[in-house]
């Protein structure tokens, strides 16, 4: 028996498999990075997202390593591996599309893109091989001459009342939208299986004889009673009204246990 429903999502399992397979030939490029604080946590940003290669662009000689380390926590594995150049055209000589980042206006940074716009096409790009994004100096971003280099311009929108973001927060955001674009995480499932019809309508007789049996409810008020009951049983508890009707079982249940008036009556619940 051939599995025709297994058929048709092969193709859609096949472009998962090849945009996570992308997600490894994404590089983070930090140029001129100051402070050892922001190139470790610009690591654990990475690790976040499946990215694992990091290359600097000549940090500050004076930089942290230490403090790097510290702010790596369990992504060390992506600073230590990480690779050194001279020059930003060193870094990307491999890059088949270079994404720049920079919130500063000019006349050759007109043509920016949305950070999440631009995403799938990275991916795309990232098929074919290395895909750099590149990230400037904590203090003055990227030069010009070094914007000149890249394919792309990103730029992460955020209010205008206040533009600046810090690198390492920059690197999270801008692999979180490639992540995402991959469609590399899978949101947990409910592993029982979906209730069949006829298992809620046991349910909801045994819920109306307890209702009633313990005096929340008269057999005449329960058809109308049960509705609520219904709803909050078919979408959980979201409104007030739903709140109360819950509350109210609660009470009425606490109090039927401890009201010696109802010592000997046997629910029949089955």
């Amino acid at each position: 028996m051939v599995d025709c429903a297994g058929m048709s999502n092969e193709p859609e399992k096949s472009v998962a498999r090849a945009r996570r397979k992308a997600l490894e030939n994404v590089k983070v490029v930090l140029v001129g990075t100051l402070y050892g604080g922001n190139v470790g946590s610009a690591c654990r940003a990475m690790a976040n997202c499946g990215v694992r290669e990091l290359r600097l662009v000549a940090p500050d000689p004076d930089l942290t390593w230490e403090f790097a380390r510290q702010m790596a926590v369990h992504a060390t594995d992506v600073l230590d591996a990480r690779r050194t150049f001279a020059t930003l055209e060193e870094a990307v000589a491999d890059c088949v599309a270079v994404a720049g980042t920079s919130r500063r206006g000019g006349l050759y940074r007109r043509h920016f893109a949305d950070s999440r716009e631009v995403a799938p096409e990275l991916l795309d790009l990232a098929e074919t091989g290395p895909v750099a994004l590149v990230f400037g100096r904590e203090d003055k971003g990227l030069l010009n001459e070094e914007v000149a280099q890249c394919t792309h311009l990103l730029r992460i929108p955020v209010d205008e009342g206040y533009t600046s973001i810090n690198l390492a927060q920059a690197v999270l955001i801008t692999a979180y939208e490639i992540f995402a674009a991959s469609g590399s995480y899978v949101p947990p499932h409910e592993k029982s299986a979906a209730a069949p019809q006829g298992l809620k309508m046991v349910l909801t007789r045994n819920w109306t004889t307890a209702l009633t049996d313990i005096g929340f409810m008269s057999e005449k008020e329960s058809e109308y009673m049960m509705q609520g009951v219904h709803r909050i049983f078919s979408r959980g508890v979201q409104t007030r009204d739903d709140a109360a009707i819950m509350l109210g079982v609660a009470r009425q249940a606490l109090w039927a246990h401890h009201n010696p008036a109802l010592e000997g009556r046997k629910p029949s619940i089955g």
